[in-house]
């Protein structure tokens, strides 16, 4: 059966960040999918989870070749890591601590302490971050204020994003018109994820002012 890709399997009009999504592979094919890729790494509320498994879907519809969708939608991740990265080259770490000497309970040492651990783990950091919701488009920053060897960067980001792309393109290719349903698994991966990023930052907080209340008493 060869669906419009405007509408989902019911005949209902697709729209929201699917339809954007739609109209750009529409309009541009292959390339269209990479460009929503590389506005959802810059912008990270627009939903990988949607774009890939869609991309994947309209390979699965004849509209472009499935090897396309899955080397341009990669190649869009880069260009967009790319892009927070020399925003993090421009914020650099001189800026980062003149920042987090301005923020409530955040020390300088925190920021030195950051860059010590991305020196060590950073090319983990960016391989297994392109891999996880939030972290996906974030973990370009540091590196980029860290100054991580660009060719190094490319690489392991190059890498992840394949891992990452490829699995949801051949999961909408292989779903057809069910596609939708891989963003209700990855919905509950990336609530997850919140989740412990939600308590890391509680326990921050509360760990900190509990230093500043020991610090008050003494």
């Amino acid at each position: 059966m060869n669906l419009n890709l405007a509408s989902d399997v019911s005949g209902n009009e697709i729209g929201g960040f699917a339809g954007w999504a739609t109209d750009l592979m529409e309009t541009l094919g292959a390339p269209g999918a990479g460009l929503a890729i590389a506005l959802e790494n810059v912008f990270p509320p627009l939903p990988s989870e949607v774009f890939l498994p869609l991309a994947g879907f309209t390979a699965g519809q004849g509209r472009m070749s499935l090897l396309m969708a899955i080397v341009m939608t990669t190649l869009g991740s880069i260009v967009g890591a790319l892009l927070l990265y020399y925003l993090g080259v421009l914020l650099g770490p001189d800026r980062i601590r003149r920042i987090a000497d301005k923020l409530p309970l955040v020390k300088v040492s925190d920021v030195d302490k950051t860059e010590k651990w991305f020196a060590k783990h950073g090319v983990k950091a960016v391989f297994f971050g392109r891999m996880i919701p939030i972290f996906r488009s974030l973990i370009s920053i540091p590196a980029g204020v860290e100054r991580m060897r660009l060719t190094t960067f490319l690489a392991f980001t190059a890498l992840g994003s394949l891992i990452w792309n490829t699995i949801f393109v051949l999961a909408g290719y292989w779903l057809g018109e069910n596609w939708r349903s891989v963003e209700d698994y990855v919905g509950v991966f990336s609530k997850a994820v919140l989740v412990l990023v939600a308590l890391a930052i509680a326990v921050f907080v509360v760990t900190r002012l509990r230093g500043r209340a020991g610090a008050t008493r003494s």
